[in-house]
């Protein structure tokens, strides 16, 4: 009787056709007797708009709470917050080891610490370019240049065939801090053999090559010792290249860096600890932002995405109690702006312009370089690596269809574009989609975590569409009113084309459906109540051309 080979399978449940909310899966066995790996586990952002209320958009992982048993780990591949941001909210459904290198782990741990009441989450640090052992799993972290430090590639090696895992990465030759990428490594992987690559598809839209950030590094001193007045810098905290960046032009111009914002105070707590801004002078704090002379600061802020309690949107609307900005000075926005935050970052370069501050954006000068590759560097991975089969992830459907692409065109011999939930089987034989698991969304609502299908979700963006109108009737036991009927309309205008109040209108209508229906509806409750419903949604319609909600408390009294 012949052994059944074990299965090589991967499953993305996070982070395909979308950019963020990172979560990918291993597994290794058969039917029954799997073991499985799970790669990141991060959020993305909820906007108002869409998801009016929600702080955070996590993956469902339903898929690994019921197979737990058979988890033997979570390895991050870097601390940015879409690939771990949502380990706080959802370890206590996994309780799994988590592996990661020094830098990720110590942020990780503040990140915690500047939480209430968070769970206790054991992190096992890993050496940068080490390797685990996590039952069938044999995993090398490759370091890899991104716009964090540590951010590493996952060799995952196994009976089956070795999977390059890349993570978030680029090809940086001088990246300022960390290890550029490596390249001599993951040639050594392609020569060996590499069965599949998992790979990084966000900038695959993007000809040629991502800049340096020395290059920007260059820019952003030019552009300080020519400033006049104050200066604020606003980057993505984490990128503690930029950091450093705005260090070194702080020393060249003759100034001092004050910290403005807890998530920047954390990252440079952090970064200070772990090494990566050794020989830099220490940063002051907020509150010595009014004692120095104009042209001797610079602010480096929170607040690149235009979140509306960071310190730069704080600054823009002059309600910061230690933080000002006047006319001449200059504010330096060292990020790309995330699609859906463009209103939010809009009105506050506005507002500052307004003011007489002069903004400066990559619209017009190199202050800012994408950590992801372009096509060229996806080029030269393929390369590198030469796999038997791409996958792409990180990033939405064109992302993806531009990545599989060039891969063919580099003769990649096979390439397939999954969605979240798809199990697909990379060994034995052709790799193929042999299941679909259960995936989806969890969102944070304040501090409860939602189902995607929550009604409160919904019944919210119905809401902001066409409010809602809330009756309240007394009644007596044979259906006649006790009083008159309570109307509050909220979100709905005050008066309709004619200037007639519609809290009127919608009085005369509930008695006139109370007072004229049958005697046998009438003692009922529920039957009062649906009727007036449906009779002020009706007349609302009529009156606005929109559909409200509505919402009927019949009580009923003695008299």
């Amino acid at each position: 009787m012949t052994t059944k080979p074990d299965q090589l399978t991967f499953a993305p449940l996070g982070g395909v056709g979308q950019i963020g909310m990172n979560l990918s899966i291993y597994g290794m066995g058969n039917r029954g007797n799997q073991k499985w790996l799970a790669i990141d586990l991060g959020v993305y952002f909820g906007d108002e708009e869409h998801l009016p209320g929600i702080d955070l958009v996590m993956p469902d992982v339903r898929f690994l709470e019921k197979e737990r048993k058979n988890l033997v780990g979570l390895i991050l591949t870097h601390a940015h917050e879409d690939h771990f941001g949502a380990i706080i909210d959802l370890w206590p459904k996994l309780k799994c080891p988590i592996y990661a290198t020094q830098f990720s782990a110590a942020l990780f741990q503040a990140k915690c610490a500047s939480e209430r009441n968070p769970p206790k989450i054991p992190v096992t640090v890993v050496a940068s370019g080490g390797t685990i052992e996590l039952g069938p799993f044999k995993v090398e972290f490759i370091p890899v240049a991104h716009s964090i430090p540590e951010s590493h590639a996952l060799a995952i090696h196994t009976a089956a065939g070795t999977v390059l895992h890349t993570g978030d990465w680029k090809i940086d030759p001088t990246p300022i801090i960390g290890k550029p990428t490596d390249e001599r490594r993951l040639r050594e992987l392609g020569d060996a053999g590499v069965l599949a690559l998992i790979g990084d598809s966000t900038n695959a839209v993007r000809e040629g090559r991502s800049p340096s950030e020395m290059e920007v590094a260059k820019t952003i001193t030019e552009l300080v010792k020519a400033a006049k007045g104050r200066v604020a810098v606003t980057t993505f905290a984490s990128n503690v290249a930029r950091l450093r960046a705005v260090a070194e032009a702080a020393e060249a111009s003759g100034r001092e860096v004050v910290v403005v914002g807890r998530a920047m105070e954390r990252v440079v707590q952090v970064a200070r600890e772990t090494g990566f801004l050794d020989g830099v002078r220490a940063f002051r704090g907020a509150d010595m932002y009014g004692h120095l002379p104009p042209d001797k600061v610079i602010a480096l802020c929170t607040g690149s995405q235009g979140e509306p309690r960071a310190a730069l949107s704080r600054i823009a609307n002059d309600d910061h109690p230690l933080v000002t900005l006047n006319r001449g000075d200059t504010v330096i926005f060292s990020s790309r702006t995330i699609p859906g935050n463009e209103k939010a970052v809009g009105t506050i370069i506005n507002g500052l312009i307004t003011q007489g501050v002069e903004v400066v954006t990559d619209r017009t000068h190199l202050v800012h370089v994408s950590g992801h590759p372009r096509r060229d560097e996806l080029r030269d991975m393929i390369s590198w690596v030469r796999p038997q089969l791409l996958i792409p992830v990180h990033g939405e459907a064109l992302h993806l269809h531009e990545h599989a692409k060039l891969a063919r065109e580099c003769g990649v011999p096979r390439t397939m574009i999954v969605k979240n939930g798809d199990l697909v089987r990379l060994s034995p034989g052709d790799a193929a989609v042999i299941e679909e698991i259960p995936s989806g969304k969890i969102y944070k609502d304040g501090s409860i975590l939602e189902d995607s299908k929550s009604r409160a979700v919904s019944e919210r963006r119905r809401l902001a569409m066409a409010g809602c109108a809330f009756v309240g009737i007394a009644v007596t036991a044979k259906g006649d009113l006790a009083d008159e009927p309570a109307v509050d309309l909220i979100g709905i205008p005050e008066k309709n084309a004619k200037g007639e109040a519609m809290d009127d209108i919608v009085f005369d209508i509930v008695v006139n459906i109370v007072e004229n229906l049958p005697k046998a509806r009438k003692r009922d409750p529920d039957a009062i109540a649906e009727s007036v419903r449906r009779a002020v949604r009706s007349a609302l319609q009529e009156q606005w051309g929109k559909k409200t909600m509505c919402y009927v408390h019949i009580m009923q009294v003695e008299k």
